[in-house]
């Protein structure tokens, strides 16, 4: 082997506490998201008529579903934006992507009574109704905007 295929095959300095430390983080940060995310949906099923878990996941209801999707995904840019843009320093970092995360919550419910308010027919007739419907895809996409302006509104 010449010398220059040997320098190709060093890995250089791997530093187990930093790798501890990024973990550690990475756990942290999880669990904040997760615990957002959970916020969300217990908000959505305070907002939404009957119980959310049941009407998603026994009943299968296409119209709580998309709207519980739409909010996941709408939370979940905010809290990928939290953690992006939080401070550097991990104790700070986690206050702000669990802080802004939660705003972030208010805000999509605000946004959902809004809805609520001007869409026809009012959100408890369209969470209830058995077959799927087209506003809940209107609404929920609605809530995926609102929840990217929100994302995008975090500094």
């Amino acid at each position: 082997m010449t010398h220059t295929a040997v320098q190709a095959l060093e890995f250089g300095a791997v530093d187990g506490g930093s790798l501890a430390q990024g973990i550690v983080a990475t756990l942290l940060f999880f669990v904040v998201g997760a615990v957002v995310l959970s916020l969300g949906f217990l908000a959505l099923d305070l907002l939404t008529p009957g119980n959310l878990r049941r009407q998603v996941y026994v009943d299968r209801n296409p119209n709580a579903a998309i709207l519980l999707g739409a909010n996941h995904l709408a939370l979940a840019m905010i809290v990928v934006t939290s953690i992006m843009t939080s401070a550097d320093s991990l104790g700070q970092g986690l206050v702000d992507s669990a802080v802004y995360g939660i705003i972030g919550v208010v805000l999509q419910a605000v946004a959902l009574r809004l809805l609520d308010a001007f869409v026809p027919g009012h959100l408890r007739n369209l969470v209830n109704e058995p077959r799927m419907n087209g506003t809940a895809w209107a609404v929920g996409i609605s809530l995926v905007a609102i929840g990217a302006v929100n994302a995008a509104a975090l500094s």
